[in-house]
């Protein structure tokens, strides 16, 4: 009798093929998991990396408009102490120039008509400079109705005075010089070897008095019969007679 082994099934042994397939699969299941899982966080480290270059940069703009600025910071500290030296210098010129010139002394002379309405009106009129003279300082009590200017080392003065008395050398024959509309009488003594003279405006009802130094030229005469003219009429003159 024989064996039939047709119906019989062969043994099937575990294919090698499908369990190393089966790890695959699951190794990258699990790399696909653990990739999941570190994914959130590889874009915070990205954010973070921007945000710090982001930081250095303005650091660095920082640091540039700092240098920008250092040359201005640099040129105000130095014009500070240059501008504080050059307001001292000039500070002490200004007090040498003022104390070369003193208040200056005028003695008093009669002058009647020195409140009156004409000295009143000139006064205020006449001009602060006259050429290179600037007001002066008079000590006081200063004559009334007076005012004198000097040149800014000081020197010989130029003195207006108003209101005064007739003088006793102008007479009929006195020779006059008409300057800018006024009538004028020059005194003078020519063997005193002054360097200064006195004109006396003698057409305005009250006798006014200009005191020049010589090297001032005609411009003190000019100026003060401008002041003169608009401010007191003119009156008829009246002189002294002439003497026997």
């Amino acid at each position: 009798m024989s064996n039939d082994t047709r119906g019989s099934e062969p043994e099937t042994k575990p294919d090698s093929t499908d369990a190393e397939l089966a790890d695959t699969k699951l190794d990258d299941t699990e790399a696909t998991e653990a990739t999941e899982a570190t994914g959130a966080t590889e874009p915070a480290d990205a954010g973070d990396a921007t945000d710090a270059e982001k930081a250095e940069s303005d650091a660095a703009d920082s640091d540039d408009f700092g240098v920008r600025r250092s040359p201005a910071l640099i040129a105000t500290a130095v014009a500070l102490p240059v501008a504080l030296v050059v307001g001292v210098l000039v500070m002490g010129v200004l007090a040498n120039r003022h104390h070369s010139r003193d208040a200056l002394a005028l003695g008093a002379v009669p002058a009647p008509a020195a409140a009156g309405p004409e000295c009143s009106a000139l006064l205020p009129a006449l001009p602060g400079t006259i050429g290179d003279y600037t007001t002066s300082e008079l000590v006081q009590p200063a004559p009334p109705a007076t005012k004198a200017w000097q040149l800014p080392d000081g020197g010989d003065p130029i003195v207006v005075r108003c209101g005064l008395d007739r003088p006793q050398e102008f007479t009929k024959a006195s020779p006059l010089q008409v300057v800018n509309g006024v009538n004028w009488f020059e005194l003078r003594d020519q063997t005193s070897g002054v360097t200064s003279g006195t004109w006396w405006a003698v057409d305005r009802g009250t006798y006014i008095a200009l005191t020049q130094p010589d090297n001032a030229g005609a411009t003190p005469l000019q100026e003060v019969s401008d002041a003169i003219t608009k401010t007191i009429p003119a009156k008829p003159i009246d002189p002294n007679p002439i003497p026997n």
